[in-house]
Parts: structure tokens; sequence; C-alpha cells
């Protein structure tokens, strides 16, 4: 372990908590695009592969936020 590992840690994690949020809200204004706009509700319960994306979409920008979270605080200076 270099002295860099505690800040990545740090930034990983709100990386994590940050782009899983935005993967949260992305997917519920999808939603209420569909909803409200196109007047479509959609239904997971009939189509896994929407429940898919609906599940997938906050982890995957979870991860993304993780990793960017990482790199900036494994910067020098910083």
């Amino acid at each position: 372990m270099n002295e860099s590992s505690p800040n990545k840690v740090g930034g990983a994690v709100v990386g994590f908590l940050a782009g899983g949020a935005a993967g949260f809200v992305a997917t519920e204004a999808g939603a209420a695009f569909f909803h409200f706009v196109l007047d479509i509700t959609p239904d997971v319960e009939n189509r896994p592969m929407l429940l898919l994306v609906f599940l997938g979409v906050p982890v995957l920008c979870a991860l993304a936020g993780a990793f960017a979270g990482a790199r900036v605080a494994a910067r020098k200076g910083r």
C-alpha cells in the first residue's frame, strides 16, 4: 500500500455513492419521460430486458463513479 491508498478508497466510496444516485435518477427520469410525455407506462413485469435496464443502469453508473472517484483521488497534489 502506498500513501494514497486511503485517499483512493475514500474517493471510490464517494464516487460509488454519487454514481449510483445518478444512475437511479437517470432511470427514474427516463420512466417519468415515458409516462408523462409519451403516455406509455414502462411495464417491467412482462419485459425482462426493461427490468435488467432498470437494475443495471444504477449499478453500472455506481461502478463508473467508483472508478472515476479513485482516479481523481489518486492524483498528486489533490
